[in-house]
């Protein structure tokens, strides 16, 4: 669960450092406030997209850190970055470019390896999810989330399979007529040809480009060498090196009679002579085999164009000895298509095969499944003051093997769409044709309840989950979250006093200005300030002091009611 949040520059917020409970968190305010920039926040610790716009204005930088605590059934999941540690700690720092960085626990990663963390992490119920609904393809994700642990497994045979299936209708596609195998069949050849050619050599480009540099470089290299050994051994003008050193060596051997460390020091001189004459006799057979032309450099230079122009085509030397391999196979292949052709259609018409049986037994346990999730959230809309409501999971019949070549995907065969009846004696109807906001937003708390009990993530935000809720429904659906907060922890965004009322940690949202600037703020609600902000909510506030007692007597009903299901 996330257990501190630290936000600084973000949206309207300048500095923000909060810390959550680990049951229901409720995030009220009045509307523009900035309720939902907390769940920007943490939206962008999961994965979300950074935007510039949404650093705060006249920024060049901001942060966000959220400090997460990781349950025993998920430190698996995370291994590797906690170290034996409970606690996760994401970090993101962006700046007015556009530009952001990532860590995990003081880690670098990527916006990828981050958001493959967050499923397990938080789950959001939000607008977006709302959206999700009316669209018949997310039908059947919902399904596959519910029945996850028994479809996740297949699910994975059949995309292995199914890219399997894709790679050989691409060789197929490859194959062509007669007329586009001539012409590839020219093509390969003439590459084939020309990479044989070269024969490039591994590190052979490296050698001819020190060779070349030694080349340019010959007058100042023998000029070089020639002063070296004329100071070392022959120095007709003054004494050589060999021959200074040679002759204090003899001065201290005079005078070893009167000191130890003069023995001493005339042994190492001793030494510096023998390295000098060897040094001397290398420099000396370096130059006199050194030579050089410009025939050899033109050479270089030629050798070099060659292999430049075929590491350009087809990559470094690893990569032209790969694609050589490839195009010896092509040209097989192509060469003998009408037997490749047979070959891969027989090919293909296994791996359908195997596509086809997998797809049976995921439907069959997709069936399944949703024969327990139809059960499961019409229980849960009846308590939600749906109680006439009719809910099914319908699935298209599978196409028969000979036709199912055009229905095969990653995700199997099925077609699914879910159908719903809100009054009694009205008939099942596509869901994306009859459902009101408030029906949708039960309908999402139902679905997020069922889920709730077969996953292991520790936190699920409701992003104002009341839209077109009220009275005796919002009394329900807090009652709802109370109970789903025994096993996760929630952050609900809300307006309804009723489900404020339930909180068991409240934060109060407020938007002010201040020189000239504004600002979004948090407070953490004592309880005193929490029957304040249910009567605000309530709307009676300052029309009468009854709200306030009304207020009182919600949140008791709350304590009370949050009581019997301990």
């Amino acid at each position: 669960m996330i257990n501190r949040l630290v936000v600084k520059n973000f949206a309207l917020i300048s500095e923000l450092e909060l810390e959550f409970g680990d049951k229901l968190n409720i995030l009220s305010g009045e509307t523009g406030a900035g309720k939902s920039i907390l769940i920007d926040c943490i939206l962008l610790l999961t994965g979300g997209r950074y935007d510039k716009s949404m650093l705060r204005y006249g920024c060049k930088n901001g942060f966000i850190e959220g400090v997460f605590t990781i349950p025993d059934s998920l430190k698996e999941v995370f291994e590797e970055y906690l170290d034996g540690e409970s606690d996760l700690i994401i970090s993101r720092r962006f700046n007015a470019e556009g530009k952001n960085d990532i860590k995990i626990n003081g880690r670098n990663v990527t916006l990828a390896m981050l958001k493959s963390l967050a499923p397990s992490l938080i789950d959001i119920c939000g607008q977006n999810e709302h959206q999700s609904l009316a669209n018949i393809a997310n039908h059947i994700k919902v399904v596959d989330y519910y029945a996850r642990h028994s479809t996740d497994a297949l699910l994975a045979q059949i995309s292995q399979k199914y890219a399997s299936f894709r790679a050989i209708n691409s060789k197929l596609n490859e194959i062509g007529d007669a007329k586009t195998r001539a012409r590839s069949l020219d093509v390969y050849k003439f590459q084939l040809a020309e990479i044989e050619k070269a024969k490039v050599k591994e590190g052979e480009e490296d050698e001819l480009i020190s060779l070349r540099k030694k080349c340019l470089g010959a007058e100042k290299i023998s000029n070089a060498l020639s002063e070296a050994r004329n100071l070392l051994m022959e120095n007709d003008d003054d004494y050589s090196a060999y021959e200074l050193v040679r002759m204090a060596n003899k001065a201290l051997s005079s005078a070893l009679s009167y000191d130890e460390k003069f023995a001493e020091w005339a042994d190492r001189l001793q030494s510096v002579v023998i390295e000098i004459e060897d040094i001397a006799e290398s420099v000396s057979d370096e130059l006199n085999s050194f030579d050089f032309s410009m025939d050899e450099l033109d050479k270089i230079e030629k050798r070099l164009e060659v292999i430049r122009s075929v590491t350009k085509k087809y990559g470094d030397y690893a990569s032209v000895m790969k694609y050589k391999e490839e195009l010896l196979q092509k040209i097989d292949e192509t060469e003998n298509a009408e037997e490749y052709f047979e070959k891969l259609t027989k090919q293909k018409k296994e791996v359908l095969k195997e596509l086809y049986a997998l797809s049976e037994k995921l439907s069959a346990v997709r069936k399944k499944a949703s024969k327990e999730l139809e059960k499961s959230v019409m229980k849960e809309l009846s308590e939600l003051g749906m109680a006439q409501s009719v809910f099914e999971v319908r699935f298209n019949d599978l196409p028969d093997f000979d036709s199912c070549e055009r229905f095969v995907s990653a995700s199997g065969m099925d077609e699914v769409e879910f159908y719903l009846s809100t009054n009694a004696g009205q008939p099942l109807k596509p869901l994306v044709k009859i459902i009101s906001g408030g029906e949708l937003s039960r309908l999402m708390l139902a679905l997020k309840v069922v889920s709730s009990g077969v996953d292991d993530i520790p936190t699920i935000i409701f992003d104002e989950i009341d839209t077109g809720i009220s009275g005796k429904v919002g009394q329900e659906v807090a009652k709802k979250l109370a109970r789903l907060s025994t096993q996760h922890q929630l952050l609900c965004v809300t307006h309804l006093p009723q489900i404020a009322s339930m909180a068991d940690s409240h934060y109060f949202i407020d938007k002010y200005t201040a020189d000239g600037q504004t600002y979004t703020s948090v407070k953490s609600l004592g309880r005193e300030g929490q029957i304040e902000e249910i009567s605000r909510l309530s709307g009676g506030k300052d029309i009468s002091t009854q709200a306030g007692e009304n207020a009182q007597q919600m949140k008791v009903w709350s304590d009370e009611y949050k009581k019997s299901i301990k």
